[in-house]
């Protein structure tokens, strides 16, 4: 118990550079107080004391801003910066090593029993604002941007931001892309969004007459090449974002 408490501690001086003292963490940091609470109301709902587990869970939002269901599952190390705001559903999974900033949602769209909310799994981190509906898999590592609607699954290593979330990197580091705080740029911008289909668009023009191009030669039909500049779609939408 006292290791485990520990643990939870050397998170928050893992990943908040205002952390100066352990009693600083121990009396002003809701995020941890919302863990403590949880741990409790979640042993009491596995015990079958549903409504201790309840009340438990909800003084825990009462003090700290933070609703946990005491019947969400949350793995280790994990952390929520700030707080306020933050709502986890009853069938919400957290894998460990998890970060949630504040006004996060993990939500359910549907009211029927079952698995209805998401499932983070390890080391995920979800921006301010964002809200994750649904019995989605976000995968190991990924990241979630600053107010993003996530209603799809997200594959490991990836960034999604926008509303609804798009993936912006496949794979590995967001190359700057991902902001715990800050909007993306073309998150709500309809011209740019505009021209990301152009692009696209264009994109696929090219490939589909390549193609053509290349079955009327193949057919011995005589094309004259003309050779024209290629759209550089990555340059492309790098400049627009």
């Amino acid at each position: 118990m006292f290791s485990r408490l520990k643990e939870e501690i050397a998170v928050v001086f893992e990943r908040d550079p205002a952390a100066r003292t352990i009693w600083e963490v121990i009396t002003c940091y809701p995020g941890f107080h919302a863990m403590l609470f949880h741990r409790l109301a979640h042993r009491l709902w596995k015990s079958g004391l549903k409504w201790a587990g309840r009340f438990v869970s909800h003084f825990g939002r009462w003090l700290t801003g933070i609703e946990i269901h005491p019947g969400a599952r949350i793995g280790r190390r994990f952390f929520i910066d700030h707080g306020m705001g933050v709502v986890i559903g009853e069938t919400a999974e957290i894998g460990d090593d998890c970060t949630l900033y504040h006004g996060v949602t993990l939500g359910g769209t549907s009211w029927n029993k079952g698995k209805r909310h998401p499932t983070l799994c390890n080391g995920v981190v979800v921006g301010a604002g964002a809200k994750i509906l649904g019995p989605v898999t976000i995968g190991d590592g990924s990241k979630i941007g600053s107010n993003a609607v996530v209603v799809k699954d997200v594959p490991p290593g990836a960034t999604a931001i926008g509303i609804p979330a798009r993936v912006v990197e496949a794979h590995g580091a967001a190359n700057g892309r991902f902001a715990a705080y800050a909007v993306a740029r073309d998150m709500n911008d309809p011209m740019a969004k505009a021209i990301h289909e152009l692009i696209d668009h264009s994109v696929e023009t090219d490939r589909r007459i390549d193609q053509i191009l290349a079955e009327l030669r193949r057919l011995g039909v005589q094309v004259e090449d003309q050779p024209a500049e290629k759209l550089d779609a990555n340059h492309l939408n790098k400049m627009v974002d």
